[in-house]
């Protein structure tokens, strides 16, 4: 063989390579450049997280919760389509509490540091900051009015639960439209038995508010009693209404609360109730498991709720009249709100 044909030869073969690995280099393009299918979701559990486009991620139609369990990703919230049964995405957020309405959304966040630091951060449609209320203690509850204007919270500021001895809580309010800030419920006027009530004792958490965005409904623990009070924020002044009830929460059509109460004793598990504002009738849930938690809506007949399970917890949900009985909606999750 002669330099020549070693050259050609040689030619040939780099040219074959060539155009093979050209090709090989096509599919791998075209495999990447495909659009993956999203896992499919586990029965009876929060699927798998993938990313979620930030246009996206307050639209209507969604439920949006917050991942529990021991998980590297606990503490991220989560969007899934519909009612629940849909592919899990995840919104990048890290929230101890999340809630969201009409392109508000709100997420109550511990960060670490050289400093430890308690915030409540304003959220938009895209889940951009907006405003951030520095705060202190341990995030507790989140809402956000039906018309995305009015936001609320609640931190522990001592202890990590309504079980704890001397727990003290601060809950708080922010118009984002105006901008008007109330730090503490504390600073409102409360009226109790038709009586101006004043008391160094006083606790507020778990606000929800009505569609006129100034009437609001909340918690008071005082003298060892809680009892469930309306409040008026123009007018920064509220007034009892019933004895244990906490934690409450209006339902879309804005005639009837969720809330929980005691069985018996503060020992006793917490029941949840939905109490008539139109008729005074109560009626307790067909859930009868504990249940620490400030219940949602998933619609206007359903309620939805976390149960602890362990290092974990779940989202359930149980039907508004008292009939029917509990279902499971997502595994490892809590902090539920359908926007």
């Amino acid at each position: 063989m002669n330099v020549a044909e070693l050259s050609g030869r040689s030619k040939a073969l780099i040219l074959a390579v060539a155009v093979l690995v050209a090709a090989v280099g096509a599919v791998g393009y075209v495999l990447r450049a495909r659009p993956e299918a999203p896992p499919p979701a586990p029965a009876g559990g929060a699927p798998a997280a993938v990313p979620l486009p930030k246009e996206t991620a307050l639209e209507s139609g969604v439920l949006m919760l917050v991942r529990a369990g021991p998980s590297a990703d606990s503490g991220t919230v989560l969007a899934v389509p519909g009612r629940g049964e849909g592919t899990a995405r995840t919104t990048g957020l890290r929230c101890k509490r999340f809630y969201a309405a009409e392109g508000t959304g709100v997420c109550l966040r511990v960060t670490t540091g050289l400093v430890t630091r308690s915030e409540a951060v304003v959220l938009d449609d895209r889940l951009r900051e907006k405003r951030v209320v520095p705060l202190s203690g341990v995030p507790s509850r989140a809402r956000v009015s039906a018309s995305g204007r009015m936001a609320a919270w609640t931190f522990f500021v001592t202890g990590d639960s309504y079980l704890s001895t001397g727990f003290s809580t601060r809950a708080g309010i922010l118009d984002t439209r105006t901008g008007t800030l109330v730090k503490s419920l504390e600073d409102f006027a409360l009226e109790k038995d038709g009586r101006a009530y004043r008391a160094a004792d006083l606790n507020y958490w778990g606000v929800t508010f009505a569609a006129d965005d100034n009437r609001f409904y909340a918690t008071v623990s005082t003298a060892g009693h809680t009892y469930l009070v309306e409040g008026d924020f123009a007018e920064r002044r509220m007034k009892t209404l019933r004895e244990n009830a906490e934690c409450p929460s209006l339902s879309p059509g804005g005639e009837r609360l969720v809330y929980k109460k005691r069985t018996g004793g503060t020992a006793d598990p917490w029941r949840l109730y939905t109490l008539d504002l139109r008729t005074g009738r109560e009626t307790p849930l067909a859930e009868t498991a504990d249940v620490d938690d400030q219940a949602a809506w998933l619609d206007d007949r359903t309620v939805m709720y976390s149960r602890l399970r362990g290092d974990s917890s779940d989202v359930w949900t149980v039907p508004a009249d008292g009939s029917g009985r509990p279902a499971l909606l997502l595994r490892d999750a809590y902090s539920p709100v359908a926007t």
